[in-house]
């Protein structure tokens, strides 16, 4: 019996098959996405970062795995949630709001808002009663008071005994409410990112 034949099947079938995937692999390319959320204005490092796949003429100009080292180090112009592509248009300086969004500057006394409130802290906002007659005692938000959820943008003097300013970024409408409010009535608090 000769061998002779089928070796020859086996290497035409190899190579159809190294065509066919060669083909396949062509159709696609690796870009960089994010592997984690992101705020506005954070400084790209490798970790926030995840190589996927993405069809080619797509239309979607996302930036080429390749290029990772030209991404690691520059900050991004808004806050993006997990699994966006990365574009040229998402990086560089932070511009914010975003379109229909604003951002409000709150003044919170000590109580008013937790330890850990930091830019990127997601939040939210509610209103409390404003004490009477020197009242100390602690005021529980109106169960029928809105609640506004929002982005923390900035905060300074959040150091013990002092007065902090939190800038918040929520939607236009509801900025101008939270700004209409007296500013002894408003207390944040942190939530979880899946609430927003």
């Amino acid at each position: 019996m000769s061998y002779l034949p089928l070796g020859a099947l086996l290497v035409l079938g190899c190579s159809a098959g190294g065509v066919v995937v060669a083909l396949n692999l062509g159709h696609r390319q690796a870009v960089l996405a994010l592997a984690h959320p992101v705020t506005v204005g954070q400084t790209l490092m490798e970790r926030d970062l995840r190589e996927v796949s993405l069809a080619r003429g797509s239309g979607l100009a996302a930036i080429s795995a390749g290029a990772i080292d030209q991404v690691v180090g520059r900050p991004v112009a808004y806050s993006i949630p997990e699994g966006t592509l990365l574009t040229e248009s998402v990086l560089g300086e932070p511009r914010i709001p975003p379109r229909g969004k604003a951002v409000v500057a709150v003044g919170l006394k000590e109580g008013r808002f937790p330890p850990g409130l930091e830019r990127g802290s997601r939040v939210a906002v509610v209103k409390v009663p404003t004490p009477e007659g020197g009242a100390t005692e602690p005021q529980l938000p109106d169960p029928s008071s809105p609640v506004w959820y929002a982005t923390v943008v900035a905060a300074w003097g959040k150091e013990r005994g002092q007065t902090a300013v939190v800038s918040l970024q929520l939607d236009e409408d509801e900025a101008r409410e939270v700004a209409a409010s007296p500013s002894d009535s408003i207390s944040v608090m942190l939530v979880r990112e899946d609430v927003l």
